[in-house]
């Protein structure tokens, strides 16, 4: 068995500099500034994200980065008045801040996706207790 000694996950940006103030500014992340142009992105519970540069960059289709919270609605409502704007999926209900409520239909989690500058697909959701 491979013993490994760290982990940690990456991602491409367009724009280094958007994405440091994204992360930062709207997000509330703590973006720290590496050699090479580089970025991490520290998570709450431990570990990191590297982001770098990628001019061609072309976002995913898909959730690359989950943000949990305690209470779903305050942290839509905190994000959107720092500028994000929440997705709305085809075929998804969503309520008026764009949360999809999957906890009371027995579902899933309560989740509201946004995405960042360079069009990376981020959710922010809450798990019932």
């Amino acid at each position: 068995m491979v013993d490994y000694t760290f982990v940690f996950s990456g991602f491409a940006v367009t724009d280094i500099d958007a994405a440091r103030t994204f992360y930062r500014n709207t997000v509330g992340l703590t973006v720290n500034d590496e050699s090479m142009g580089l970025l991490s992105i520290d998570l709450p519970a431990g570990g990191f994200v590297l982001v770098y540069p990628k001019p061609d960059h072309v976002a995913a289709s898909y959730t690359m980065l989950n943000l949990e919270v305690r209470d779903i609605d305050a942290a839509v409502d905190e994000l959107t008045s720092r500028g994000a704007t929440m997705l709305r999926y085809d075929g998804i209900e969503h309520d008026e801040r764009g949360i999809s409520r999957g906890i009371a239909a027995r579902q899933g989690p309560d989740i509201a996706w946004f995405a960042d500058p360079s069009g990376n697909i981020i959710s922010v959701l809450q798990n019932a207790d």
